[in-house]
């Protein structure tokens, strides 16, 4: 079966690890009994002594000390004593406490805190903002109900013959029971919102009962995660500019690991950075570890999704808490 990986730099790292384990020299094997000697033929007087062995009482039970002529090259570099390999910094607490190094003579690879899903993550183990962004398979169906307003603090928008969540509004019913911006919704109040316009979201939405509300949701097919690893200045290597990926630094994380332009990012570690400035997202992703998983859209659907919605409204209403696990 095939092993998965978060990165690059986990899959990279994972392999070293591995080959560390398989080239690991072996200890001689030593007999743990001592070597029978036939007694020695009577004689008149102690054999001499040759010059070339000096006589410390030395005997054939004694163990013999491999030579380290013998010992296969180190093909791989030992992680445990680099500071920096792909320009992680391996000598972050962080990535200390993720990785797990191979003991000398080991052939059990261990790969870390396991990641969401299965994969093998030995650089950024099971991180909390990777796990927060995570993007679903399946579906779920969830229950909300309206404010005091009857309000739900959601915005709907159809694409494609779709229904789609284009605003939550922080601490809105619709943020208190995980909606997030790009799920699609399948059925309101059991039924299908395939084919539906915008406007009979709309109504729907607005003649549903204020106690009780149930949708069936799909976790944001429109948008993939990026999983990156800073280097040791700190960066991931792309730079942001009204939202969107504006530029890839080479040989950086961001490269390594595909990330696109032309794709404005949503989320940081699963927070909705959607509204807010580019210095905002940069002291977002500065204060951050040193995995940071980006949650990206392209911009062609984005630009569809977010149209007719004020600037002001997705800045001054839009959800930008830090989810729940």
């Amino acid at each position: 079966m095939t092993t998965l990986y978060p990165s690059l730099e986990d899959l990279r790292v994972d392999q070293v690890l591995k080959a560390q384990a398989d080239m690991a020299p072996r200890a001689p094997v030593l007999a743990s009994a001592p070597v029978s000697v036939p007694a020695p033929a009577p004689a008149t007087a102690p054999p001499a002594v040759p010059a070339s062995v000096p006589a410390t009482g030395a005997t054939l039970e004694e163990k013999v000390e491999p030579s380290k002529a013998d010992e296969p090259p180190v093909l791989y570099p030992n992680l445990s004593e680099l500071n920096n390999y792909m320009g992680l910094s391996l000598a972050s607490e962080e990535v200390q406490n993720n990785l797990a190094l191979i003991p000398a003579g080991s052939h059990a690879v261990a790969s870390g805190a396991p990641a969401h899903g299965g994969m093998a993550a030995p650089v950024t183990g099971n991180n909390l903002g990777m796990r927060r962004a995570g993007i679903k398979p399946g579906l779920r169906e969830i229950h909300l109900c309206k404010d005091e307003r009857g309000k739900m603090g959601l915005r709907l928008r159809s694409i494609d013959k779709g229904v789609f969540v284009q605003l939550v509004k922080a601490n809105s019913p619709a943020a208190l029971v995980g909606l997030r911006f790009g799920d699609q919704v399948l059925q309101i109040d059991g039924k299908d919102c395939a084919g539906w316009s915008t406007d009979r979201a709309k109504k729907v939405l607005k003649k549903a009962s204020p106690e009780k509300i149930a949708m069936v949701v799909r976790d944001r097919p429109f948008q993939r995660t990026v999983t990156l690893h800073k280097d040791s200045t700190g960066h991931v290597g792309f730079v942001i500019k009204k939202g969107q990926v504006a530029s890839i630094a080479r040989g950086s994380s961001a490269a390594r690991n595909g990330l696109l332009t032309n794709h404005y990012v949503c989320e940081v570690n699963g927070q909705n950075v959607i509204g807010l400035k580019d210095r905002d997202v940069t002291d977002i992703l500065a204060n951050t570890g040193d995995v940071v998983t980006l949650t990206i859209i392209p911009t062609v659907i984005y630009e569809h999704m977010v149209k007719k919605l004020s600037p002001g409204l997705v800045k001054a209403s839009m959800d930008h808490s830090v989810p729940d696990v």
